[in-house]
């Protein structure tokens, strides 16, 4: 039996709006201008890491002025179970990353897995740094060792996000804001 996809309006109904689009927009910005000094003029892959790191790529290679490079990944390690195993792609970069800085952009870090072997896979691939730009990050003590933002937005409590390229059951990506769940939800 197919358990219905709840709906993203009861969602909201219960949902804290954690940072709008403005405060998103100033944050994005102040990141792209941290970016360009970190890079020092050097050309960069732009390396986007899909869905959810869509909408914030987007606004942040506006942001950025150094000129880049753009491709983009999509790796999974669920598979569609609940757990997660070895890394499965579903796009590998094209972009060679031999040599190269890659920035690394993603919606959020959470507890990193992903994250972690996407990043070491860019390794693997000859990069000779990769810089992890996350739009958020989530307070906890689940993060996996060995990885951490090197420029992130906002950090957000650990509770259940979704809007601005992150998903409530794959809805609400394009909501222009981050909301979390409310406790009882």
């Amino acid at each position: 039996m197919n358990t219905p996809i709840p709906a993203l309006t009861d969602a909201l109904a219960h949902a804290e709006l954690l940072h709008d689009r403005a405060d998103l927009e100033a944050v994005i910005a102040a990141m792209g201008r941290r970016i360009d000094a970190a890079l020092n003029g050097e050309r960069a892959v732009f390396l986007t890491v899909m869905n959810g790191a869509l909408i914030f790529a987007g606004q942040l290679a506006l942001a950025i002025r150094t000129d880049l490079e753009f491709d983009y990944v999509h790796a999974t390690r669920y598979r569609g179970a609940t757990s997660g195993s070895d890394l499965h792609w579903l796009r590998e970069p094209v972009v060679s990353l031999t040599n190269r800085v890659v920035l690394l952009v993603d919606d959020i870090l959470d507890e990193g897995y992903t994250l972690k072997a996407v990043r070491d896979d860019c390794y693997k691939r000859g990069a000779k740094k990769v810089l992890i730009v996350s739009l958020c990050t989530k307070r906890h003590d689940r993060l996996v060792e060995g990885i951490a933002p090197d420029f992130n937005g906002v950090e957000l409590p650990d509770r259940y996000v979704f809007g601005f390229g992150m998903d409530y059951h794959e809805q609400g990506r394009n909501l222009p804001g981050i909301y979390a769940l409310g406790e009882s939800a």
